[in-house]
């Protein structure tokens, strides 16, 4: 018995559904992580010990920027800024606080504590944790633009407002010296690829 059209209209239809599925299967299966260039990124990705002199496109220090402008923040108040250290006064001032390993462009990332959501429940100001959250998103894309990076801790806030007086009115976080890495002095040390197993670190409920 020959189907109606409608009914061989349906069975083309479960067809397309089938055959949508399976492609989504087989993008899930091929894009595990969601993107292997991602990945890629984040896996190869350190801390730069010494940079070469050459400097950093303004195209590149650009996008960079425009990544730390789009990053998400608590109740997007955006409370964190950034300011581009490049001119050779600015990097010697400084530098005379901390020798940022030579870099040509380092970005100080600061923020207003006066700025950022609170958490009601317990008084928790989010402006660290936004400015950490810019502060990924500037070195990940430095990473992605072929540039070498490392994220400063060690240093004295005060100081790098006293040197730096465009920063007197925030709360300085971070540095994050960009640039291209210096020889062999440049490259990962051994220290770059030990983890924790995920066994260790995860805990599922």
């Amino acid at each position: 018995m020959k189907k109606s059209f409608l009914g061989r209209l349906s069975d083309i239809t479960k067809i397309g559904h089938r055959a949508s599925f399976s492609d989504v299967q087989q993008k899930i299966t091929k894009y595990k992580y969601g993107s292997d260039a991602f990945m890629r990124i984040l896996e190869s990705r350190y801390s730069c010990h010494s940079f070469d002199s050459f400097p950093v496109s303004d195209d590149k220090l650009n996008m960079i920027l425009e990544a730390g402008r789009i990053a998400p923040s608590a109740k997007n108040l955006q409370p964190t800024r950034i300011w581009v250290v490049k001119s050779e006064d600015a990097l010697a001032r400084l530098r005379a606080i901390h020798p940022c390993y030579g870099a040509p462009v380092v970005l100080i990332v600061g923020c207003r504590n006066e700025e950022a959501w609170i958490r009601d429940t317990d008084g928790v100001n989010a402006a660290k944790t936004d400015a950490a959250i810019v502060l990924t998103h500037l070195m990940l894309t430095a990473t992605d633009m072929g540039l070498a990076n490392m994220w400063i801790w060690d240093f004295d806030p005060s100081k790098v407002r006293e040197a730096l007086p465009e920063t007197q009115e925030h709360g300085i976080y971070a540095l994050l010296a960009i640039g291209y890495p210096k020889g062999t002095e440049g490259k990962p040390t051994e220290y770059h690829s030990v983890r924790k197993p995920l066994e260790e670190i995860v805990r599922y409920l």
